[in-house]
């Protein structure tokens, strides 16, 4: 049975973690998986937006950490295809150009939460328990949580956790903005995709855009991003999606965005 499962639902790749019976721990083996799947989103040009989930009753209880043993030790992720995409957004190269929404379950610990970090929209079941509980385990994260957390929630917030290894509740998570919505347990998905079905309204080109922009703002700071505004819109401006919305502005209908 594959690690994951991969679906095309209109503009919109659904990736879930499939390995309900391990409580979707993550091997490398389904790490590969992932980031072949979000190589997928990232080439395919009538794809526009992910949703990454998890089947069963939990989104992961964190890697499957002996088969990460000798590859923790040898100092370096899995080596990415070059067709693929870096899950955890280390790789400047592998970066995923296209929005991801996840939603998550039940027990979500350590990879989850840093999968959720180099995510972009996060929503959660109202029965998720978040962890990143690497120091309980003799070891400390090297996903990103201690990188991405404290500029995500704060410092005072992110140590609470980090240095703990307590539990979070999907309230805790959305009061410190891990979680961007809770849901009712059974209708994560339902509203992660709703999310995405928006974002696959809109202009790709403009969204691509926005995507590129707020993250120069983050790798490389605010002035960075300002000066890349205006040149980067120039060629926006000569496409067919600009001229669309102008238009659909005028006749003042929903507009029908085609990417280019």
């Amino acid at each position: 049975m594959a690690k994951i499962t991969v679906e095309e639902k209109d503009h919109i790749l659904l990736v879930g973690l499939n390995r309900p019976e391990k409580m979707n721990a993550v091997d490398p083996d389904m790490y590969l998986e992932i980031a072949a799947a979000l190589g997928k989103l990232h080439h395919e040009n009538n794809l526009r937006c992910g949703v990454l989930f998890a089947h069963g009753d939990h989104f992961t209880s964190g890697i499957d950490m002996i088969k990460w043993v000798d590859i923790f030790s040898g100092g370096t992720y899995p080596n990415l295809p070059e067709t693929s995409c870096d899950p955890l957004g280390f790789d400047r190269d592998k970066l995923l150009g296209k929005p991801l929404v996840m939603a998550v379950q039940g027990i979500c610990y350590t990879i989850g939460i840093e999968l959720m970090l180099a995510a972009d929209i996060r929503v959660a079941s109202a029965n998720t328990r978040f962890g990143q509980i690497e120091v309980k385990r003799g070891i400390y994260p090297v996903g990103g949580a201690t990188v991405r957390l404290p500029l995500e929630v704060g410092w005072g917030d992110a140590m609470r956790y980090l240095l703990t290894g307590d539990e979070l509740t999907a309230e805790e998570a959305y009061r410190i903005g891990l979680i961007q919505e809770i849901v009712e347990p059974g209708k994560e998905l339902e509203k992660a995709v709703a999310i995405a079905e928006t974002i696959s309204d809109q202009a790709p080109l403009g969204i691509q855009a926005t995507l590129r922009s707020a993250r120069i703002t983050r790798f490389e700071g605010p002035q960075k991003a300002i000066d890349r505004l205006l040149p980067d819109l120039k060629p926006i401006m000569k496409s067919e999606d600009a001229l669309e919305g102008v238009q659909s502005f005028i006749e003042k209908r929903k507009a029908n965005f085609k990417g280019r």
